[in-house]
């Protein structure tokens, strides 16, 4: 019986009677959590699926994840080819994958819904604190995307272990004394009552000690002697020290025999008793020896092995035990486990320079990396780094393990294995590769830091090291970017130059990586960077990956948001296809903006609300706060200050911590299209005079925002102030020659000029609009076109754009314009005609999935493509079917549901 726990055990029943969600148990050692588990898994009316964290497997990747999954791997089959083909490479079933890890979470996630259509699955993991990386990351995928499944997900983890952000949590408190003297009673009724008062101040509310510590009085004690309980002299210990104290002593009392087996079954989880059997025979003992063991209660043994009474109880045996028994077990391990076991129980019997280890660990690393687990990647590097009996060899190793700390997001860890491959890399002389490597990492880890422009100095470092072509080509892509991407500094302009120095002459990806320095570098001398990209024919399919971003991205300056959408959706796609979901946050900033200056806003906003969530749990703030700062753009045309104001903060957040301009930007783009919005023109004018001469003037996103200030000027009666920006714009759109740009400058024209040019340009701009259509601004032409028409009496003619107006509006969520377009058609005489099915209307996540169910698509194709189970697709579309007046998917296809 469970005494004192009656509301945590109504949580957990209420979670399990619901048969869907997920909760994180926290608490001390031996506070309860398992016991809470046990009750889960005895009153479940499900399928059952366990596996405790084990801190000896914490380096191998996927370990805690393939036990929990073994009794149902079989199901794997009903899986998405290349899910399945993921989780069976991950858990080393199978070939290597070329996803990453995230894939591997989705297949967990697919596994787990698959088994509840049979029957509802309860997940129950214990010491989650010790799961390996892998392990933890797919289950935490898997978690966080189950709303409609009956999957209950429980973890149990200690304090301050476990990172579950945005997870449920119940915390365990110690028991009060009423449940402590009635859990007491029932373990140890015998004792006096002044022994058992002890104990209870003792104990200090630990359900554990309260269990143990009586059994581990002397007879003395016993009787009523009143001598201290704690194992040290005069020194109290912390409760669950004394816990492990006394498991230590008992397992010290077995014969040796029986501890042998005990240790090599604590240092070797998951071998199996075959396993254990064999290792045990090398040290002249067998299982048998563990009948004293179990006896004493501290161990049980089953067809799945040997399962400790406690996780302190794995800790005592390895206590009681002393490093020459230690290294025996390891011994006898190394000769009979698997060779990613051997090679970890080998470095741990190699106390010096060994080579032979080193090899092993690096190629244990790379078959980690071919599974996906890139904090078993790390620790591997970091293990052959130690033992590398050359140093030249040891200082690729422990940049190899910093790297793969960055890919897993451990940065501390990063930076302390950086520290180590410096100190080693002053002693050797060491190779341009090794050189340019290590300069990356830290570059890298300087960016994370807030110190983009020190990071582009060490970019310029690894340039001048290496002789490598593409290496040279990737580090000066990213030296430009970082410096363009930085805050405004005094040394940015010279770093600049020197990138664009740096960048060698030639054809194909040369030239790519060249012009684009060498627009980078424009843009910061304060050029406009358009006509330096402008006609240059540049393939980017070719490419490798880190290059097709960036010059993707540049579609931006060359003003080319047509080919800038269609090449971003192949990254998009192409990353899908491949597994590739950590690539997937940047790709969908790249996405949405070109979504979003397309005049795309549905789908930039079912973009962003999918990057943010994906850029979270993938551990990418930097993307994270880029992805806020379009959403708070969003927001902003939304007329939702709130919103817009939240993601600001979330932007600027994590912008400020790394000195990184485009957060900064989009979020001041974004209060100046809201103050526009709202109407406060003169507020968008001061807004965008400061953010020209401040920290982001040479955020090439200004440029966007130019029609914008013509138009605030001119309603406010300040022309002039238009006027001193109608050149620039002017210059910009004409030396593009793209219709978009051309149109908005027609606009603008338009806006300045006496009424007897007027209609001519705005018929002009509407024209322009026409061969290159992007809703929003078509929409803002035909609103002050129909609102000039107005003014000049011609009623009829501006009722026509305003009503297109207000439609396009209507379905782009565009509120206030809207709002604006209604009141103009309604001083017209007319009645605004407003639509009843817009788009506007559903969330982010509901209007992607209607789209893809409007082509056809399952809800398990919908699922995959989104990260969700086909249970959550349906739920989707069971809300959004209200909302757009269907009651089918066949109707979906009369809908306009605008383009994605």
């Amino acid at each position: 019986m469970m005494y004192g726990r009656q509301t945590e055990l109504s949580v957990l029943t209420d979670l399990l009677e619901a048969r869907s969600g997920v909760l994180v148990v926290r608490g001390e050692a031996g506070i309860g959590k398992s016991a809470l588990l046990e009750s889960a898994a005895s009153g479940a009316q499900a399928q059952v699926l366990r596996v405790t964290g084990v801190e000896s497997e914490a380096d191998l990747p996927f370990a805690a994840l393939h036990l929990l999954l073994r009794p149902v791997l079989g199901h794997a089959d009903a899986l998405p080819r290349q899910q399945a083909e993921a989780l069976r490479g991950a858990l080393g079933l199978g070939a290597a994958t070329p996803g990453d890890r995230f894939l591997v979470g989705l297949a967990t996630l697919n596994l787990l819904v698959e088994l509840s259509t049979e029957s509802p699955v309860v997940c129950l993991v214990d010491d989650a604190q010790w799961l390996d990386g892998e392990s933890a990351d797919a289950l935490l995928f898997a978690a966080r995307r189950l709303h409609a499944e009956p999957v209950a997900v429980v973890f149990a983890a200690r304090d301050g272990g476990f990172t579950a952000r945005g997870l449920p949590e119940l915390r365990l408190p110690k028991l009060d004394t009423e449940a402590a003297r009635l859990l007491l009673a029932e373990r140890a009724g015998d004792l006096p009552p002044i022994v058992r008062d002890q104990l209870l101040v003792e104990a200090e509310g630990n359900p554990l000690a309260l269990m143990e510590l009586p059994g581990m009085l002397t007879p003395e004690q016993r009787k009523g002697a009143l001598a201290p309980l704690s194992y040290s002299a005069g020194t109290a210990r912390p409760v669950t020290d004394r816990v492990l104290m006394g498991f230590r002593d008992r397992v010290a009392a077995l014969p040796p025999a029986t501890r042998s087996c005990l240790l090599v079954a604590a240092l070797n989880h998951d071998g199996g008793l075959d396993v254990l059997a064999r290792a045990a025979d090398r040290l002249g003992a067998s299982l048998l020896d563990l009948a004293d063991a179990e006896r004493a209660g501290l161990v049980r043994v089953g067809p799945e092995g040997v399962a400790f009474h406690h996780p302190l109880v794995r800790a005592a045996v390895l206590l009681a035990c002393d490093i020459a028994d230690r290294m025996a077990g390891h011994r006898a391990l190394a000769e009979t486990a698997d060779d990613d076991r051997r090679a970890w129980h080998l470095a741990a019997i190699t106390l010096l320079p060994d080579e032979d280890v080193a090899g092993e660990l690096e190629r244990l690393a790379l078959r980690a990396l071919r599974r996906g687990g890139q904090t078993a990647v790390s620790a591997a590097y970091a293990r052959s780094a130690e033992l590398s009996a050359d140093p030249r060899l040891a200082v690729p190793r422990w940049t190899a393990a910093a790297q793969a700390a960055i890919e897993a997001g451990l940065w501390q860890r990063a930076d302390e294995l950086v520290t180590k491959a410096r100190r080693q890399a002053e002693t050797v002389t060491l190779t341009g590769s090794a050189r340019a490597d290590l300069a990356y990492v830290r570059a890298k880890l300087e960016v994370e830091a807030g110190r983009p422009l020190d990071g582009v100095r060490l970019l310029h470092e690894g340039v001048e090291a290496t002789g490598d072509l593409s290496t040279k080509l990737s580090l000066l892509a990213m030296a430009g970017y970082y410096t363009w991407a930085s805050a405004a500094h005094p040394d940015q302009l010279a770093l600049a130059r020197r990138t664009e120095e740096l960048s060698p002459d030639g054809e194909g990806q040369v030239a790519v990586v060249r012009t684009m320095n060498h627009a980078f570098r424009h843009v910061l001398e304060g050029d406009d960077a358009t006509t330096t990209l402008t006609g240059t024919a540049l393939r980017d399919d070719p490419l490798p990956y880190e290059l097709r971003c960036l010059h993707v991205f540049q579609g931006i300056v060359r003003d080319d948001i047509a080919g800038m959408l269609e090449r971003a959706n192949r990254l998009v796609e192409e990353c899908r296809a491949e597994g590739r979901l950590g690539r997937l946050p940047q790709t969908m900033v790249i996405l949405a903006i070109a979504q979003l200056l397309g005049g795309r806003h549905p789908s930039a906003r079912t973009t962003v609300s999918a990057g943010l969530a994906l850029a979270s749990d993938v551990g990418q703030p930097m993307w994270r706060g880029y992805l806020a700062g379009v959403a708070a753009w969003l927001a902003a045309v939304a007329g939702a200050e709130a919103e817009c104001e939240a993601m600001a903060q979330q932007a600027l957040r994590d912008a400020d911590q790394r000195r990184w301009l485009p957060g900064i930007g989009w979020v001041e783009c974004a209060r100046a299209i809201l103050d526009f919005g709202q109407g406060r023109h003169e507020a968008l004018l001061d807004r965008v005079d400061r953010a020209m001469t401040g920290p982001t003037r040479h955020a090439f996103l200004w440029r966007y925002s130019w029609p914008d200030y013509i138009e605030a000027a001119v309603r406010i009666g300040e022309p002039q102030r238009a006027r001193n920006l109608i050149g620039s714009l002017a210059g910009s759109a004409e030396a593009t020659g793209r219709t978009a740009p051309l149109a908005l400058l027609h606009r603008s024209r338009a806006l300045l000029a006496p009424d007897a040019e007027a209609g001519a340009l705005y018929e002009r701009a509407l024209s322009l609009h026409a061969q290159d259509r992007q809703p929003f601004d078509e929409a803002r032409t035909r609103l002050v076109y129909g609102e000039w028409l107005r003014r000049t009496k011609r009623r009829a003619e501006a009722r026509v754009h305003l009503q297109a107006a207000l439609e396009a509006f209507d379905q782009l969520g565009a509120v206030p314009w809207s709002a604006r377009a209604a009141a103009e058609l309604r001083a017209t005489g007319a009645t605004p005609a407003r639509r009843t099915d817009t788009v506007a209307d559903l969330t982010p996540q509901e209007l992607q999935v209607v789209r893809l169910a409007a082509t056809g698509a399952s809800n398990r194709e919908i699922g995959t493509r989104m990260f969700l189970s086909p249970r959550t697709v349906a739920s989707h579309l069971y809300k959004a079917f209200p909302k757009l007046g269907v009651s089918s998917r066949a109707e979906l296809a009369r809908l306009t549901l605008g383009e994605d």
